[in-house]
């Protein structure tokens, strides 16, 4: 399996990563430079570490019970905003939080795993209206 993950791990898996369900109009909007250079910094250690974590996933997630039950007896004030064209993530994924976080502030825009790269000008006031409401801000 890790023959496969290591197959995967290239310039144009970043690529594909950048880009995955985005439609051509957002896919212009993410420039090659950036999976170009995330790409650059990829060492054979960060190559080993990204095989590594990807092949544990299904181990990885044995710590979400332990996350969900922190969330549910704290909960913490909390602002998802979440590129739902994504399908590493995709909106369930969001929405999953929701039954721990009932008062979760989630907004859902037309966007993919980058968000930032493409709807930064819509990302940017969520945040600042959601700090200022919770005196975070300074």
């Amino acid at each position: 399996m890790k023959n496969e993950i290591a197959a995967a791990v290239t310039k144009e898996g970043f690529k594909v990563e950048f880009l995955n369900d985005l439609g051509p109009e957002l896919a212009e909007a993410i420039p090659p430079e950036l999976w170009e250079l995330h790409w650059s910094l990829v060492t054979p250690k960060r190559k080993a570490i990204a095989i590594d974590l990807i092949a544990g996933l299904k181990e990885n997630r044995a710590w979400f019970a332990e996350h969900r039950k922190f969330l549910r007896d704290h909960q913490p004030a909390t602002l998802i905003v979440w590129g739902p064209n994504d399908h590493y993530m995709p909106e369930q994924s969001a929405r999953a939080y929701l039954p721990d976080l009932p008062k979760a502030e989630l907004h859902l825009l037309d966007g993919g795993h980058w968000l930032l790269e493409t709807h930064l000008d819509e990302v940017v006031p969520l945040i600042r209206d959601f700090l200022d409401r919770h005196h975070w801000a300074g």
